[in-house]
Order: structure tokens, then C-alpha cells, then sequence
């Protein structure tokens, strides 16, 4: 890691809780904040964009070397999310282009193209970096890690209120099943699977509130020094 700026990772599956988490966090230390899950998103939402193929991993490269994306902060501290001048903060957030961005990171030259952009984020004061490898191979040196999981019921169901509250539906069952494919994938890729850090603090938060989680970890930063 080149810049040596503080480095706070919250690794775990889509639903976990760990963006809301991390987002919480950042505010109350006055970091910067990193969704690396958006830039994944965003890459399967240019390449559907553009029609290009899942399966062409150097031009899937080159597409996430020279991704055109601007994430600005709006005046109710909600990040909007720019891609080749649209916002697509929304857009970004479907299952299908959800499902995708999985597809594409378990493709070694997509990941490869993607990361130095990942570590430029850390500077000063600090990075609070939310994703699936940022402990394991973004910020390997990262002062804390946490590993934020839930069951795939649990997640279900926070995302259908989710969807609820958007005027949305979908079916919980098949929804569960695309959350534990989507696991597995994770879990089983080649590259970067989905898996705790070494010295990863593990916080399930099926039974645990936002409030609860981060108490928890804002208790790990008190003991390293660092809030």
C-alpha cells in the first residue's frame, strides 16, 4: 500500500449491513469513505451500456482501468453516483446489475484493473473502505478489520423492506436462493474469494442493530487509539 493514511476495512456479503456501517463510521471520524461494491456495479452497468460481452476479460479490463465515474457528495451528505456523466446512484442498486457485478469480480483482469483506483482512496485523515476483499487484498494492511455477515434470510428480508419502501416487490424465496448463489460464488471464486481477513474481527449481525454493530467496532478503534 503506498499511501499510508489509516485504513479501516468492513468486508462481508450484500446485505450484511456493511455499507450503512461503514458510511456511519467515516461520517463520525471525518474520513473518506470507499463502496468499492459500487465500482463493480458500475462496470456492469457500463457494459451492459455499451453491450459488451461478460466474457472478455481484457476489454473488461481496459473498460475498468478508464471507467469515467464521479461520486459527489449533495447538500443531505447522500453520495450521487456518476457514470459517463449520468447519475445512476439508483441505478446501480437493481438485482440484475447486482448479480453481474458478482460475475465480473470473479474475473482476475477486471479485478486487476480496478485496484490501483481502489487504493488511491486512502488519504488523509482516513479511509473507511466497504467491500468483499478490502482486507484480504486492497488494504492488506489496514489498522482494523471486520468481517460483517448475516444469514441469507436475514439479508432477504432487509431488502425486500428495502424494496417495499420503494414501491417494489419480488419474492423472497427466489430472492434467498440469488443471495446463497451469489454467496457461494463469492466464496469459491479463484480470485479474491469472499472470505475474513487474517485477523478479521467477525460480527454477525442477523440479531444486531446498525447501532449495535457499530458500537462494536467504534469500541475496537477506541483500543487501537484511533477515535
Amino acid at each position: 500500500m503506498i499511501n499510508k493514511a489509516p485504513v479501516i476495512t468492513i468486508d462481508g456479503p450484500s446485505g450484511a449491513g456493511k455499507g450503512t456501517v461503514s458510511k456511519i463510521i467515516a461520517e463520525k471520524l471525518d474520513w473518506y469513505f470507499l463502496d468499492s461494491g459500487a465500482l463493480y456495479r458500475l462496470l456492469a452497468l457500463a457494459v451492459s451500456h455499451h453491450g459488451m460481452k461478460m466474457d472478455d476479460a481484457e476489454t473488461l479490463k481496459v473498460l475498468a482501468e478508464h471507467l469515467d465515474v464521479q461520486f459527489k457528495q449533495g447538500e443531505s451528505k447522500d453520495t450521487e453516483i456518476i457514470l459517463e456523466g449520468e447519475v445512476v446512484t439508483q441505478a446501480i442498486r437493481t438485482e440484475e446489475v447486482g448479480n453481474n457485478a458478482s460475475k465480473l469480480a470473479a474475473i482476475p483482469a477486471v479485478r486487476e484493473g480496478l485496484l490501483l483506483r481502489q487504493q488511491a482512496f486512502a488519504q488523509e485523515p482516513g479511509l473507511v473502505a466497504d467491500g468483499r476483499d478490502m482486507g484480504t487484498v486492497v488494504f492488506p494492511d489496514a489498522e482494523i478489520k471486520v468481517f460483517l455477515t448475516a444469514s441469507p434470510e436475514e439479508r432477504a428480508r432487509r431488502r425486500v423492506e428495502q424494496l417495499k419502501a420503494k414501491g417494489e416487490s419480488v419474492n423472497i424465496d427466489e430472492l434467498i436462493e440469488t443471495i446463497k448463489e451469489r454467496d457461494e460464488r463469492d466464496a469459491n471464486r479463484a480470485i479474491s474469494p469472499l472470505v475474513p481477513a487474517v485477523g478479521a474481527i467477525i460480527v454477525d449481525s442477523t440479531t444486531k442493530s446498525i447501532e449495535q454493530v457499530v458500537d462494536m467496532i467504534l469500541c475496537e478503534l477506541t483500543k487501537k487509539g484511533i477515535s
